[in-house]
């Protein structure tokens, strides 16, 4: 058996099909996977991703610590509880994780502190390689185990959330801009989230989440699972840890140019000399979208061969249940083409070639 949350009893009681995911008992689903994503495209779910890993930096090198550990560059954060994406790379440039970074504390006494929201498969992988960065600067690295972790998703997400909360949590979320969490009597509140739909991802003691986890049912939030969420996060275009990126591939062939930041120029974040090597030659492939109006799924692994002959592979693909047809990522080779080609069992099935993401809060966006 592994690793069990705090909402591991609940999720029985709600008749929860468990996988194991990542060492943890998740649930995959509460009956329907495609009725889930549904309720989250066109009202409101809830996620238990309590199984993800809260790490809190603090010190007074904790500043210039994330500046060499992330390519992001968290001197952007500068209002409390902002957040940024980004990845931790090797010195090649490949990605050892994606993570969320919030900006905690601005105090001049013990300077500044952040909260980082890491991958759980990552868990043990990241902690050695931060705690090896952080060796040689005055810096704490303080994991927080007994916090549990709800996201509330949808486009009726944070009014049902607030039904159920206090009137200063109630406030608090109204002056919430997106990606910008705020501590509140112990919780963390945060306009995140991991579905191409607005909503809350809720940091809150593990002794509290069962009673919360009841009064959003009760308030009309279905419980969700990992299938409809791997659907939901596909759809808006975010990658997935060990499938569209890992410590292979940079985030320049991985649809994250954007959350390198290059400037200052004298900011020398780890993997950096390798992503400007492969900036100036430039890079040989390319994570697209793929869209396929026929009948059929198309599946991670899948080969691709684009309109010049090369070939590329499927790194997340599924059926789309708002779309009504399949959709994947794939890294290519870099094609000039609209279509390609791919391989369903020995047949050549044509595909769109498009620029993700395919929905973003509940239409279709993609061209």
């Amino acid at each position: 058996m592994g690793n069990k949350t705090a909402l591991h009893a609940m999720h029985l009681a709600m008749g929860a099909k468990l996988v194991d995911f990542g060492g943890w008992d998740m649930p995959l689903n509460y009956g329907s996977q495609v009725e889930e994503h549904h309720q989250v495209r066109t009202d409101a779910g809830m996620f238990d991703v309590s199984h993800m890993t809260v790490v809190d930096v603090t010190g007074p090198d904790a500043r210039e610590y994330l500046r060499l550990l992330l390519a992001n560059d968290v001197a952007r954060l500068k209002q409390k509880g902002k957040a940024l994406y980004s990845a931790m790379l090797n010195e090649q440039g490949g990605v050892i994780d994606d993570l969320i970074v919030y900006l905690m504390t601005d105090s001049e006494v013990v300077g500044e502190g952040y909260r980082l929201v890491v991958n759980c498969a990552t868990r043990e992988k990241d902690l050695r390689w931060m705690s090896e960065r952080a060796a040689k600067m005055d810096v704490a690295l303080t994991e927080q185990p007994e916090l549990a972790m709800i996201a509330i998703q949808g486009p009726t997400a944070i009014e049902k959330a607030k039904s159920v909360l206090s009137p200063y949590r109630q406030a608090l979320i109204d002056e919430l801009d997106v990606f910008q969490g705020h501590e509140s009597e112990g919780w963390f509140i945060a306009r995140t989230g991991y579905t191409g739909e607005d909503g809350l991802e809720i940091m809150l003691p593990e002794d509290e989440a069962a009673g919360f986890w009841q009064q959003l049912a009760e308030a009309g939030v279905k419980p969700c699972g990992l299938g409809a969420r791997d659907t939901l996060r596909l759809e808006a275009g975010m990658n997935l840890y060990g499938q569209d990126m890992d410590e292979n591939v940079t985030p320049l062939v991985s649809n994250m140019a954007w959350t390198v930041a290059w400037e200052p120029q004298d900011r020398s974040f780890v993997g950096r000399a390798a992503l400007e090597a492969e900036k100036v030659q430039g890079p040989a492939y390319k994570l697209v979208g793929l869209v396929m109006e026929s009948r059929g799924v198309l599946r991670a692994h899948q080969r691709v061969i684009t309109a010049e002959g090369q070939e590329g592979e499927i790194t997340s693909g599924s059926f789309s249940p708002t779309l009504g047809y399949s959709v994947a990522l794939a890294r290519l080779p870099i094609t000039q083409s609209d279509t390609a080609e791919v391989d369903m069992r020995g047949k050549q099935v044509c595909v769109k070639i498009v620029r993700p993401p395919f929905v973003r809060n509940g239409k279709k966006v993609y061209s």
